[in-house]
């Protein structure tokens, strides 16, 4: 069974706000409206101050649906037809540095009832060959359009344009999480025999990769980002044992002298932690 899941996550806070599972030939904009209704209601009360996402929620009940609520949002653009044709007859051009440069404009696609603000950028590809985007496969042929690769975002935004994309590249860090599931939680190799079974385990996942995130950002709390199997070597696996002393069961640990004051002091951040939950019996 191959995955094609929605996932959610908090920028702030670096974890995971929502997962449902789907299956690998499903539509990207399958039960996203109802995906969106669920994340919502786990974020409870919770301000959401700007929805960003990939080209998979390029949509207009998307985008309307963002627009009730009032939420701030940046969505990436799909290429479609209409799309490439309004960036090839675009030619006022602002640039930021050398081989990028930035367009500000309004679009209305032909099942819109009214047009949306459109960011497009362009990278030209000699000077940034490790540009991303795409090219305009319209005109492949047409040279000029074969050095660039494009970029386009739908937003509500009255933030100028640069800031605009700036605020969307930061999104990349949520490339990165997925890729820390996929790689260091097993999260693409989950297949159990049932579509529900797996997901249920890739919950538990996610449960999972939040209590990591939690673990560095409070009880670590560095600036380095520690790949799981650094945790493990240096936290995790750690031989020890429980001795009787009197009525006191102490914790004796394999632990290198010139480590202990430094896992010492990961015990007492501990004490820094307030759980927003009561354990309940």
């Amino acid at each position: 069974m191959s995955h094609h899941p929605l996932m959610a996550f908090i920028a702030d806070c670096k974890m995971v706000a929502n997962y449902w599972q789907r299956s690998g030939d499903a539509y990207t904009s399958n039960n996203i409206e109802s995906f969106l209704d669920d994340t919502f209601e786990k974020l409870g009360k919770k301000k959401i101050g700007l929805f960003r996402a990939d080209s998979g929620f390029y949509d207009k009940k998307v985008f309307n649906y963002l627009e009730k609520k009032s939420i701030n949002y940046i969505i990436a653009a799909r290429m479609y037809a209409p799309i490439q044709h309004n960036i090839a007859s675009h030619h006022n051009w602002l640039k930021m540095a050398d081989g990028l440069e930035i367009a500000d404009t309004n679009y209305k696609s032909p099942n819109w009832q009214d047009s949306k603000r459109m960011i497009i950028i362009r990278q030209y590809v000699p000077t940034r060959p490790k540009a991303t985007g795409r090219t305009l496969s319209l005109f492949k042929d047409e040279g000029i359009y074969r050095k660039y690769r494009y970029s386009c975002f739908i937003t509500n935004l009255n933030l100028p344009a640069e800031q605009i994309w700036t605020l969307y590249r930061q999104r990349a860090d949520a490339e990165n999480r997925i890729k820390e599931l996929k790689y260091d939680f097993g999260s693409s190799s989950f297949n159990v025999n049932g579509f529900y079974a797996t997901e249920a385990a890739l919950n538990f996942v996610m449960i999972a990769y939040n209590f990591i995130s939690l673990f560095r950002q409070v009880v670590l709390n560095t600036k380095v980002h520690e790949q799981m199997k650094t945790l493990r070597y240096k936290i995790f696996a750690i031989g020890g044992y429980i001795i009787q002393k009197g009525n006191q069961r102490i914790l004796k640990l394999s632990l290198a002298m010139k480590r202990r004051e430094w896992f010492t002091g990961l015990w007492m951040n501990t004490n820094n932690l307030k759980a927003p939950f009561i354990f309940d019996s």
